[in-house]
């Protein structure tokens, strides 16, 4: 009440001094008595009016008496547990819903990566950015009018069916040496239909590396960017890289069932490099994986899986379990194919006619090697540049497997022995070569030996494997081993006519059986054999008509005799 009279004062006093300066308008205010008095009954209804309940129960009256003891203790009990179990149902609600919405958006990302148009791998392979919008017809057009493909390749039909899924029921191995072109028609397959249906990768020797490669190609994460966990929900546990390619497979093949049933082709699937994973336990574990996926979605016309490889050892790892494999072999073009696209090249590029005795030099010096071809044909001299990759073949021979002679040390044994197995197998091939010419069997083409006789003649069956890899050698499919190219064999045979060839060869041979002799040599020093010092040694060898020879040792003063005796 102290309060509320000094702020009817305060008032009044403002009221006098406002009529004192302003007589005329004060008559005009209105009392303010009534107010004060209105909001001195307010206050005191208010005092008389019933406080609220203080436990809070919204559906007790307040007119009603408070709980008291248990009861208001069960009360909040059952609030409780209203709250905790409302705040699960919508934890896991929402929760639920996400993880459904995960699965969803990763195979609408998977089906985006088979769509028409180049996933990122795609396009930084092909150097081309096309609309995904475009329609296939304007995308061929677009591939024919910058097309700077010059040379016919009649295996060109083959890859074009296989990419567009007209050939189903098969997986296919696409073999053959480096610079053959094998990528290359791939990728022009691909352009003709926009990249529908076609993931490509490369592989790596690396299986974590080959995984997130597969992931970039399929647009999957793997789970990496799952965020159900803050929802309480465990997303896949972390685990090795087979189990998440193997996952991912799992999503590819419900793609491919929803594809089959709108287009009613397979999805394709390329691997590149496949000669890059390791052939050792986890390499050939990852190559038997795919392959039963291979075998079961080719059986269901699912997905076409193409290997793309320049070495004989994946195939020769396929072929052992393989029912549905189809193995293209992609080689250098002929003679006469080689020779006529040179001569249209030079006609159109710089408009020089080539004379036919020109082109034939080139063709014996770096053969049908497309990537040779190439390089040879937009050179301003030809046999300049023919010559330059056969100085490079040479050296690339000679820088890895040259052999040292007679002063080799035993510490090069391993890489000595396969440079040796090396030379004598480059030495052979040039013998036969010689041979077919001789007895007028030589067309032009590169000497071949069989597998089997390859290996008896490196005396090591693991040796050629290494070889292939380095591109010294290459096995067809057919199991036939040459020279990795026309410019290769040229390099052996200008090695092997050396004069001191041979005497060097057999010279590194010798130091290499020598080696090999001293080191399964065991040296026995025999001491204290002096002033009638003696050994007893006897060396039997089996029960039954064997030998068995006994001998003694005896020291002297100045020197040691040895005596033996021999019976049987």
């Amino acid at each position: 009440m102290g309060r509320l009279a000094s702020r009817i004062l305060r008032s009044r006093v403002i009221q006098a001094r406002v009529i004192i300066q302003n007589p005329v308008r004060s008559s005009q205010l209105p009392s303010r008595r009534i107010d004060y008095q209105q909001l001195e009954q307010q206050r005191s209804d208010a005092a008389q009016r019933p406080a609220p309940p203080r436990w809070g129960g919204s559906h007790y009256s307040q007119d009603g008496p408070e709980p008291t003891g248990w009861s208001a203790g069960l009360h909040k009990f059952i609030e409780g547990c209203a709250t905790a179990v409302g705040s699960i149902l919508i934890l896991a609600v929402a929760g639920y819903s996400y993880h459904l919405y995960y699965k969803r958006l990763v195979l609408r990302k998977m089906e985006n990566a088979f769509a028409v148009g180049y996933s990122s791998d795609e396009i930084a392979a092909l150097s081309r950015h096309i609309d995904p919008n475009s329609s296939h017809a304007i995308l061929e057009a677009a591939v024919e009018g910058n097309d700077n493909d010059w040379v016919f390749r009649d295996e060109q039909a083959v890859i074009d069916s296989i990419v567009d899924g007209s050939t189903r029921g098969f997986y296919h191995l696409i073999s053959g040496e480096k610079g053959t072109g094998k990528t290359s028609m791939l990728l022009k397959a691909m352009r003709k239909i926009g990249g529908e249906g076609v993931a490509m990768m490369e592989a790596h020797g690396d299986p974590e590396i080959f995984r997130i490669r597969l992931g970039k190609a399929l647009d999957f994460e793997f789970h990496e960017d799952y965020i159900g966990s803050l929802f309480s929900f465990k997303g896949p546990r972390d685990t090795t890289a087979l189990l998440d390619i193997e996952r991912a497979f799992n999503k590819m093949e419900k793609v491919a069932l929803k594809r089959k049933e709108q287009v009613g082709k397979p999805l394709v699937l390329i691997i590149t490099s496949a000669h890059l994973v390791r052939d050792d336990e986890d390499g050939q574990d990852l190559l038997e994986l795919i392959q039963q996926r291979a075998e079961l979605w080719a059986a269901s016309n699912l997905v076409t899986v193409v290997f793309v490889s320049d070495d004989y050892w994946t195939m020769e790892r396929l072929m052992w379990q393989a029912t549905r494999l189809r193995v293209n072999s992609i080689r250098d073009i002929s003679r006469d194919a080689a020779m006529e696209a040179v001569y249209k090249f030079r006609l159109k590029a710089f408009q020089e006619e080539v004379s036919a005795d020109v082109l034939a030099e080139v063709y014996a010096k770096i053969g049908g090697r497309l990537s040779f071809l190439s390089r040879v044909a937009k050179s301003p001299d030809m046999l300049q540049a023919s010559n330059a990759i056969c100085d490079r073949e040479r050296r690339w021979l000679l820088n890895k497997y040259w052999i040292l002679g007679k002063d080799l040390d035993p510490g090069g044994e391993e890489q000595q022995d396969l440079s040796s197995a090396a030379m004598l197998l480059a030495k052979a091939l040039v013998d036969k070569e010689e041979e077919m010419k001789q007895t007028g069997n030589w067309d032009g083409s590169l000497p071949q030996i069989p597998l089997h006789e390859a290996r008896q003649i490196m005396t090591n069956a693991a040796w050629i494997k290494t070889h292939d890899h380095h591109n010294i050698f290459t096995i067809n499919p057919d199991g036939m081993v040459q020279a990795d190219s026309v410019s290769m064999q040229a390099a052996m045979r200008h090695i092997c006519n050396m004069p001191g060839f041979q005497e060097h060869l057999q010279e590194t041979l010798d130091r290499l059986d020598e080696i090999e002799s001293l080191q399964r040599t065991r040296e026995v020093t025999l001491k204290d054999l002096g002033e009638g010092g003696q050994y007893k040694v006897v060396l039997s060898k089996g029960v039954r008509g064997e030998t068995e020879a006994t001998f003694s040792l005896q020291g002297e003063a100045e020197e040691e005799n040895i005596t033996g005796s021999a019976k049987k």
